[in-house]
């Protein structure tokens, strides 16, 4: 996968994991780094399927129709090229908090479903649910923290659906801490500095 790694000054840091939505690249959301965690590492990835040109993370077959067999290929390979690149970087991928933005939330989401081992906490950015039908329990052991932030006038994503996930996500031992923000699908100043502060509380 592309991406860009920025090492903190301390070796033994949390790491940052910056998902884009659809259509941007390893280099949009690395604005925010500073602003959500200063002091991480810095690991920002490029979706490896292209929607009309648009970087993505996995297929979708129409708005906000998911091709869930793409979602497990690429959440394996995601998961699989950050231990990879962990392993060669010398950061703890279980010490990873990732950051997403719709699409990206949505991979971010489909790894605390598939693996939910592998991420300290996650941020998502305008979420929905990644994967349907997924019954077994989940372990439960590390009880993560995940922040959500859904827009009360997006057009893209259903409120109820949105309810629907982070009861779900809850239930299955995620600490969840949800934010309703008066904006559409866009990414605001208030999401960011709600994220931040979240970041700071959960991550010292």
């Amino acid at each position: 996968m592309q991406y860009i790694y920025q090492p903190a000054a301390n070796n033994d840091a949390y790491t940052l994991l910056l998902l884009h939505g659809t259509g941007g690249d390893e280099k949009d959301l690395l604005p925010l780094a500073p602003v959500l965690a200063k002091d991480f590492h810095v690991l920002s990835l490029r979706g490896n399927v292209s929607e009309h040109g648009m970087p993505r993370f996995f297929r979708r077959l129409g708005m906000g129709i998911f091709d869930e067999e793409d979602v497990h290929f690429r959440t394996h390979e995601m998961v699989h090229f950050i231990r990879q690149l962990a392993a060669e970087k010398g950061f703890d991928s279980n010490k990873t908090v990732a950051a997403g933005y719709s699409n990206g939330a949505n991979i971010a989401g489909a790894v605390l479903m598939l693996y939910p081992e592998l991420l300290a906490g996650a941020v998502l950015f305008r979420p929905m649910q990644p994967l349907q039908g997924i019954e077994d329990p989940f372990d439960t052991s590390r009880q993560q923290p995940v922040f959500m932030s859904s827009g009360t006038q997006d057009g893209t994503v259903n409120a109820a659906d949105t309810e629907a996930y982070a009861t779900l996500l809850s239930a299955s031992g995620f600490r969840v801490s949800a934010h309703h923000i008066n904006t559409g699908h866009n990414l605001t100043q208030q999401d960011i500095d709600l994220a931040a502060s979240w970041i700071k509380e959960n991550f010292k």
